[in-house]
């Protein structure tokens, strides 16, 4: 009976939905008041949407790999997904002799879809509000730890009461700074194969040059299938496998728009923080970010001049650069964004009014001290958050130092073992991991990342915060350290486990400085956990103060990888007289004949294929011209979204694909911290150019027969 109420209640006030800023969770669409999005284009009912006992959109947008975003164009199991989001898998199925990821790739029929290892997707099944429940537990007086644990334990019976015996992966997740809970039933599907990809001169377009600006003119598109067992079931892959059929698959619209037309996009958004603080914004864009900046352009030197010298290690490293890559560019544009948007200033005017009305007399006791106490956060751990974007950085680029610690702790416990078989099925696992690890691994690049990192690491974080065994290491010696260690490779490693010696591996300087760092790492973490209870506590008031101290204005959720949906428009930016834009007056789309505009030769941001060109300069744009006649390629739209979203469908009023999202735009890169009204954007590439590189292109026109177009 509650979910057939909420349901009501979502159906009755969905139609009066403000369209504008906010990634709305399927059941908080119902607090929203304002403009009716019917008159703005919107032809579906809630039911259409989102719906827990029959077919809804909801069943056709899927979570691709646990950071993108993907969705279901065929009742045979295709979907679509941005190329940067299938990036790492078409890369791990590349070799320099079938180097799928510079030639593309595509499969004529089913038996030459490739298996992509490690690659599954999430369907969600439902979700409901547990924040009742929860809540009725939970007092402001209790302790931190006390908070913590009683939230863990309805976690744990939630999930237990919702996954069936382990058919759903059931996660619980806070909302509003840790005021509400909702849960959330997934379908996870491991069988999923890469059907086709454009060449990386097509999906990539523009390199880093062109990533997060406009106008773009980027192919960034890649094409998946699910398989499932006989019965529909998720299953490991197979060859007896099928392809699953979706409950729902989207229509693909072949029709023109214009700026104004109604959009939506349905995903999964990573994380925002549009209530950080302006203390904590402060930290993030002076202290916090510039070393995230700095480490990133560190390790993609490293990586780019080992990678520029083979094609094997190219390939082997491109997911990790483009990752990296991607980061650096967005962090460097937060810091340029938040100091020319005055983001700082608009968020201590909000203070301002949050302090008066906290400093009355019945609020002051729970409310009054809370921004003074975020402000002695920040001040108290300024260097510490310095030392976790430094150290995030090292640890994530340089795999030697997660590489020691994990098979340093696999082979004592291998040592340690002495059952006969027990021990032989241990040694068969931790050859395998072996093999995996360093299966496209290279070496001399790892010493040299793991030099650049460490001395990095060292020069720019204060002592306080730092790691006192990072201290006492040299680091321009940490190079010849991994190569003369246990784990310098994969023969090294497997050597060491057909002859292990307790003496060496205790004495092996990288699991030295591996289990060293990761020993300050937990003391500086449990250093700081009262600080950061504290923190975590007087956020949480913030946030309830502020909705309190604002009655009558509506607040979403941020994002946390939960499945979300963003209402807009078609729109356009304002043109800027350092761009070109390649002969488009009307600023909301881009067309192929700007892309050549672009082409240089040999060039690897902007190079093209010589088959593009040529259907380009005959006009050979067969059904996917608009109707004025040019073939579009990205657009704009004036959707709410982030990272994670990338892959995301932008749909019209009647549900209908008319591109993926990929990316945002520079002038609006504080949008993970505010919502730039005027100037946030979502890039997306046209539907139509995709079909088009499908067929006209690739001549893989056979998997049209399968999706559903709209004329």
């Amino acid at each position: 009976m509650k979910r057939i109420f909420l349901l009501l209640t979502f159906m009755m006030s969905f139609l009066q939905v403000k369209a504008d800023e906010g990634m709305w969770l399927m059941m908080l669409v119902k607090r929203l008041n304002g403009q009716d999005l019917q008159k703005k284009g919107l032809k579906l009912t809630p039911e259409e949407i989102y719906s827990v006992n029959n077919s809804s959109l909801k069943d056709a947008i899927v979570q691709f790999g646990g950071g993108c975003t993907a969705e279901m164009v065929s009742k045979e199991g295709l979907l679509f997904t941005n190329h940067h989001c299938g990036y790492g898998n078409i890369a791990a199925l590349s070799t320099p002799e079938r180097d799928h990821l510079t030639n593309g790739f595509w499969a004529m029929k089913k038996s030459e879809e490739l298996p992509a290892k490690g690659l599954s997707v999430r369907f969600l099944v439902r979700m409901d509000d547990v924040t009742q429940r929860i809540n009725a537990k939970l007092n402001n007086t209790m302790s931190a730890k006390e908070r913590r644990d009683i939230i863990a334990e309805e976690y744990k019976a939630i999930e237990k009461e919702n996954s069936e015996n382990g058919k759903y992966v059931v996660t619980v997740r806070d909302f509003y700074n840790g005021n509400e809970f909702y849960y959330f039933v997934y379908q996870d599907y491991k069988d999923v194969r890469l059907v086709g990809t454009p060449p990386n001169s097509i999906g990539k377009f523009g390199g880093d040059t062109d990533n997060w600006e406009w106008p773009r003119h980027t192919g960034d598109f890649s094409v998946f299938r699910v398989y499932a067992d006989q019965n529909g079931n998720p299953a490991e892959y197979s060859p007896n496998n099928v392809p699953l059929k979706p409950k729902h698959h989207l229509p693909i619209s072949l029709k023109s728009f214009k700026p104004g037309d109604f959009a939506m996009i349905m995903g999964y958004p990573g994380r925002t923080n549009r209530y950080l603080t302006s203390y904590g914004i402060d930290q993030m864009v002076n202290k916090d970010y510039p070393g995230w900046v700095a480490a990133s352009k560190s390790a993609m030197d490293v990586m780019k001049s080992y990678m520029d010298q083979d094609q094997a290690t190219k390939l082997n490293y491109a997911s990790q650069y483009a990752s990296v890559a991607n980061y650096w560019k967005n962090r460097a544009g937060t810091i340029e964004s938040v100091n020319k948007n005055g983001t700082i200033q608009d968020k201590q005017k909000l203070e301002e009014s949050f302090q008066k009305w906290a400093s009355k007399p019945e609020n002051q006791e729970l409310y009054g001290n809370v921004l003074a106490d975020i402000k002695n956060y920040y001040r108290t751990t300024s260097a510490r958050g310095v030392e976790r974007n430094y150290a995030a950085q090292m640890t994530r680029n340089s795999k030697y130092l997660s590489y020691a610690a994990g098979l340093g702790s696999m082979f004592k416990t291998y040592m340690a073992e002495t059952d006969a078989a027990k021990k032989a099925e241990l040694k068969k696992t931790i050859s395998s991991r072996i093999d995996a690890m360093y299966e496209k691994f290279n070496p001399a690049l790892e010493q040299e990342m793991l030099k650049t990192m460490v001395q990095l690491y060292r020069d720019k974080v204060r002592n306080e915060a730092a790691s006192p065994y990072l201290q006492t290491v040299n680091p321009q010696l940490l190079g010849d350290v991994a190569k003369n260690s246990i784990f310098a490779s994969a023969a090294t490693a497997k050597a060491f486990l057909n002859n292990p010696d307790a003496a060496k591996l205790n004495t092996d300087a990288l699991l030295k400085l591996a289990t060293g760092y990761n020993a300050d790492a937990k003391a500086l973490s449990d250093k700081y956990v009262a600080y950061d209870d504290q923190f975590s506590n007087s956020n949480r008031l913030y946030f309830d103060g502020l909705r309190k101290s604002h009655p009558n204005q509506e607040f979403y959720p941020d994002a946390n990888s939960t499945m979300r949906v963003t209402f807009g428009k078609i729109a356009t930016l304002p043109v800027r007289a350092d761009r070109d834009y390649h002969g488009v007056k009307n600023n909301f789309y881009t067309d192929i004949d700007g892309m050549v505009a672009k082409y240089k030769k040999g060039d690897e941001e902007f190079d093209l294929p010589q088959r593009l060109i040529d259907l380009a300069k005959a006009r050979d744009y067969g059904q996917y011209a608009d109707a004025a006649g040019y073939l579009p390629v990205n657009f704009l739209s004036d959707n709410d979204i982030t990272g994670g979203n990338s892959g995301s469908p932008i749909m019209n009023g009647n549900g209908e694909l008319i591109g993926l999202a990929f990316d945002g735009n520079s002038e609006a890169l504080s949008g993970d911290i505010v919502f730039e009204e005027e100037w946030q954007k979502t890039i997306n590439v046209d539907a139509r150019f995709v079909l088009w590189v499908i067929d006209k292109f690739s001549g893989a026109g056979h998997l049209l027969n399968e999706m559903t177009l709209v004329k």
